[in-house]
């Protein structure tokens, strides 16, 4: 029953994403939009490529909608509601989100066309540079917590939220979270302006609304893990445990949402240097506060 109502909630989620993105693109506040975008793919034909790599041509998309799923099973909305309260939960997001980078890449090879191709390439460069940034930062979390149970990391932050005690991790896996989810700008891997759509240029029909519909839950799924790891899961004032946990995942989710549509699109190349050369070193320092401060105020 809970896993049933999470997919529920994630699917809900999913759709106001989709509200929210409209909105912050055409700038107007359209409920019914992702409805009539949905009947639009539903209802237009399925083309194949002329010599694709069936397989991966075909299972990529539903790959990307696995993997956000995946990650968002170890997601807990109130103590109580989560799919499974796993020992090393902190982590396996990680572990389930790595997938991601599987679906692009057989989404970028497996149409066999030169647009979809350098997207899925361009995302394994984006990989390279935010991967350590996402798991260092995750690191710190579950180092104050003392456990990698993300219920757990949840209750750690019942005097002060890991966004006070620790903002420069937060910064780090926010900026992460964004170039996991290619959001602008770091849709490098779709670029519409100059790859025609990169990775989603091949697909059309049922198979690009699955697609897009795997992007949509793994900004939700992204969103509720920068709610558990910062900013307090379920916790807050008067209102109930899963009111305060919808809340901050949609105020994440459109920050996530807007933030980036006011920045040019970074290179991958320029991208890896500051990640590597500025990043990595930031995410270190961020371990080595974090550890001080856990053993001088335990």
């Amino acid at each position: 029953m809970t896993t049933v109502l999470l997919l529920l909630l994630l699917a809900v989620g999913a759709y106001l994403v989709a509200v929210v993105e409209d909105w912050t693109v055409s700038g107007r506040f359209r409920l019914a939009a992702p409805v009539l975008a949905g009947i639009a793919l539903l209802g237009r034909e399925s083309i194949v490529p002329r010599k694709p790599d069936r397989i991966f041509f075909e299972v990529a998309p539903f790959l990307l909608l696995v993997s956000a799923i995946l990650g968002a099973a170890v997601v807990p909305l109130t103590p109580d509601l989560i799919i499974t309260d796993m020992a090393t939960g902190a982590l396996f997001i990680n572990a389930a989100l790595v997938y991601v980078l599987v679906a692009l890449l057989m989404a970028g090879w497996g149409p066999d066309g030169a647009y979809a191709m350098i997207g899925g390439w361009r995302f394994l460069g984006q990989l390279i540079a935010y991967a350590m940034l996402i798991v260092m930062p995750i690191t710190a979390v579950v180092m104050r917590a003392e456990s990698l149970l993300t219920t757990q990391v949840v209750v750690s932050q019942a005097g002060v939220w890991n966004i006070i005690y620790q903002p420069l991790g937060f910064i780090l896996f926010f900026i992460a979270a964004m170039a996991l989810a290619f959001l602008p700008p770091f849709d490098l891997t779709t670029s519409k302006g100059e790859l025609a759509g990169g990775v989603e240029a091949e697909y059309t029909g049922v198979r690009l609304a699955v697609f897009r519909l795997g992007r949509l839950a793994l900004i939700i799924t992204l969103a509720a893990a920068t709610v558990i790891f910062y900013l307090g899961g379920w916790q807050g004032p008067l209102l109930p445990p899963w009111a305060w946990s919808t809340i901050k995942i949609l105020a994440v989710t459109t920050i996530m949402l807007l933030a980036g549509r006011y920045m040019p699109r970074i290179r991958e190349a320029d991208l890896l240097a500051w990640c590597w050369m500025l990043g990595i070193p930031l995410a270190l320092l961020n371990i080595l506060l974090v550890g001080v401060l856990v053993l001088v105020f335990p």
